[in-house]
This record gives structure tokens, sequence and C-alpha cells, in this order.
């Protein structure tokens, strides 16, 4: 047995808000992967990569009381593909209806575009359109 042989990877984050957070990714239409009393979980593109958001208070555990402050700096930024540039501004729209928080606003980056957003609890993502 190869024990760097990973079968799935997923994220694991600490929110304050779980009914806030179910329902800005329910919004913006991810599919959803399950919810509790601690979690709230969504699926992200067709590989289904995983995202379990959990009460900060049990996320504690899991970083030895170690939680980032996302005021202060960035964890991590997920990128989300996009189709086209009208697809980017389509996240846009959406992210700010949902009641996102965009930190980028739409720009061409080499021969790309996209946007940057944060959730309601500061966790960044970026909509990125790359041409092949």
């Amino acid at each position: 047995m190869n024990l760097m042989n990973t079968k799935r990877i997923w994220a694991n984050l600490g929110v304050e808000d779980l009914q806030r957070t179910t329902k800005f990714y329910s919004e913006l239409g991810f599919k959803p992967n399950g919810t509790n009393t601690e979690l709230t979980s969504f699926m992200f593109g067709d590989n289904d990569f995983i995202i379990h958001f959990f009460v900060k208070e049990r996320f504690k555990w899991a970083v030895n009381d170690e939680v980032a402050d996302l005021k202060q700096g960035n964890e991590i930024i997920f990128s989300l593909s996009a189709e086209s540039t009208d697809e980017v501004h389509q996240w846009l729209l959406a992210v700010k209806n949902a009641g996102g928080r965009i930190f980028a606003e739409p720009q061409s980056f080499e021969k790309g575009y996209f946007f940057g957003f944060s959730d309601p609890d500061g966790h960044k993502f970026n909509v990125l359109y790359w041409p092949k």
C-alpha cells in the first residue's frame, strides 16, 4: 500500500454562522453535501471538491486553537473557473446578490480575466476565465 496515494482532498474552514454560510453558497448554486449542528458542506466543480464549513468553536480542535484572523491576512484563495468573460460577470452579480464582498474588481491578468471575492466570513475566492 502506497500511503502517498491520496484518493480525495477537501478543505475545512471555520465560520461564525452556519445558516449564513449555507444561504450564501446555496444562492451561488453550489451542491449541498450535508449540514448538521457543527458544519455545512458543499461540493465545488466537476470533480465535486468538498469544502466543509465548521462552526469556529468546533473547528478549533483541528487547528490547535489557531484559527486565522481573516481581517489580518489570507489563509488560502480558491480559484473557480469560468468559461468566458461574460460568465465572470455573471458570477460577479451572483456574488454581490448573495452578500459576498468584492476585493478585486473584474480585470485582465496576462491572457485571462478574473475578479476576487470573499464570503461573509472572509474566505477568499477568485473567478477566473483563462482561454485555451
